[in-house]
């Protein structure tokens, strides 16, 4: 085995160092993280994250990730919006409410001896509700879950994540993880043979400091 990595485990007062954010693995390989993340999902870790520079097949798999509940906002969104749609041309082509001002009362007009409801002359309202808010369904809950928009982040001030657009992968987990212990989350990432591991603190206003472990470019073992 190579040389052993070193991080300084000292532990700064609560007056030094803002709370922790998170602690970033660096890894050099799509193996190396892959390996990473498989061991903190057996390590029951829940708020953590894989960054890097494309799609790695099989990450969400290694992550143990579930399916997304995005599907699911959108039918829920697109079903009200039939829904709506179906009430709408009921409403204003078929139906009057005794009591209801003029302006809210719906306009029966006979055409032909035609029903004054019929469905299938309505379907393309329907259609066009029911996408309307599945978009609009689909778009906004893309954004919830993913926390956008997140106007700030202390993972921006950190000069080498900037690679996880390049040619690095980066392991990301937030202190506000239950199994998070900044000691021993620490030990555990420094055992799966990163190229870097930095503790980021909640600054949003200048670079923080950080702890850093090195070892020469590569995986090093």
């Amino acid at each position: 085995m190579g040389d052993q990595q070193h991080i300084d485990q000292r532990q700064p007062s609560s007056g030094d160092l803002p709370p922790p954010y998170a602690l970033v693995a660096e890894f050099a390989s799509i193996a190396a993280v892959r390996r990473a993340a498989r061991r903190l999902r057996d390590e029951g870790f829940e708020k953590w994250d894989v960054h890097s520079p494309f799609p790695i097949h099989g990450i969400n798999a290694d992550m143990g990730l579930r399916p997304t509940i995005l599907p699911w906002i959108t039918l829920v969104h697109g079903v009200v919006g039939c829904l709506l749609g179906l009430l709408l041309v009921w409403w204003i082509n078929a139906k009057t409410v005794p009591g209801v001002p003029t302006f809210l009362q719906g306009y029966e007009f006979l055409v032909s001896g035609k029903p004054l409801f019929s469905l299938p002359a309505n379907i393309p309202i329907l259609f066009e509700l029911t996408v309307l808010l599945a978009a609009f369904g689909t778009l906004l809950g893309m954004l919830g879950l993913n926390k956008i928009p997140m106007l700030a982040n202390p993972l921006f001030y950190y000069d080498e994540f900037t690679r996880a657009t390049d040619d690095r992968f980066f392991v990301v987990v937030e202190a506000a993880d239950p199994l998070f212990d900044l000691q021993r989350t620490t030990e555990l990432l420094d055992s799966l043979d990163p190229v870097d591991v930095e503790l980021i603190v909640e600054r949003l206003d200048a670079p923080p400091p950080v702890q850093r472990s090195s070892q020469p470019e590569g995986e090093g073992r």
